[in-house]
């Protein structure tokens, strides 16, 4: 991903989506960028509108919970004040906000059911990103939206799928990415993760239109050893002759499951 990125990661100063069907990585996707923004000693800020962060998953994908500022707010506007007035300190270098669908105005959490609230979220959207996004430049911050995916109804040609929350997002969002699950990783008739495709579907750092693809296996995240393999491939550093791979004449395993396997017990 950093390699179909151009720029050897997510920029900093910048927004950036992550967009994609239920299920298909967006969480996991971020929870790994948190955890690497961790390790090179920058401070994380998770903001919870879905209320749905898993601490324990997150805690194998390597975040420190202890240090990483978690909020559930209860409305769309007291989330994106929360994420203001964080980029704001200049104190936290990544705010993850997951995600844009649970962004409810307070007027629509306030109203009764069947009231119609018609572009609310939307203008609270593009309201928030006109002043988040002076502020992210300033104080260099990198913020990520999460989004779901939604369908148009009566689109008769081109793509019926769109993101929620307005069109405000894919004008301030400087990357953008679509991530997808195209296959399921098989252990005998056992699932255990999936294989995954991420297109830069925007991209105002680097060229776009570029793709990147990994296994995120459940419980574990994003398989490093796979992506070694992978690349290793790519750049023949790893021979590929049939299914065996080999590495200086060293066979390391038959199969795209087994050669990250060797790896894993061969560490050196």
């Amino acid at each position: 991903l950093d390699l179909a990125l151009g720029v050897g990661g997510l920029p900093r100063g910048r927004v950036v989506e992550i967009y994609g069907p239920e299920s298909s990585g967006k969480t996991t996707l971020t929870l790994h960028a948190i955890a690497s923004c961790q390790a090179a000693g920058g401070t994380a800020a998770f903001i919870d509108a879905e209320h749905a962060l898993d601490p324990s998953y997150a805690h194998k994908l390597g975040v420190d919970l202890e240090n990483l500022l978690i909020s559930q707010p209860d409305t769309g506007e007291q989330a994106l004040e929360i994420a203001d007035m964080l980029v704001r300190s200049g104190a936290v270098d990544l705010i993850v906000i997951d995600s844009v669908a649970a962004l409810t105005p307070k007027a629509e959490i306030e109203g009764d059911m069947g009231d119609s609230h018609v572009g609310l979220q939307a203008r609270l959207m593009s309201q928030a990103l006109r002043k988040l996004t002076a502020n992210i430049s300033r104080t260099n911050t990198l913020v990520i939206f999460i989004n779901q995916i939604r369908m148009k109804i009566g689109v008769m040609y081109g793509s019926p799928e769109t993101t929620t929350g307005g069109n405000a997002l894919k004008f301030y969002a400087s990357v953008r990415l679509d991530i997808r699950r195209i296959g399921a990783i098989k252990k005998s008739d056992e699932v255990v993760g999936n294989d995954t495709r991420v297109k830069v579907v925007k991209n105002k750092v680097a060229p776009p239109f570029r793709e990147a693809e990994f296994a995120i296996y459940y419980g574990e995240g994003i398989s490093r050893l796979s992506e070694l393999v992978d690349l290793g491939v790519k750049f023949d550093i790893v021979e590929k002759s049939g299914a065996w791979y080999s590495y200086q004449g060293e066979r390391i395993g038959q199969g795209k499951d087994n050669a990250p396997q060797y790896l894993k017990e061969h560490p050196e």
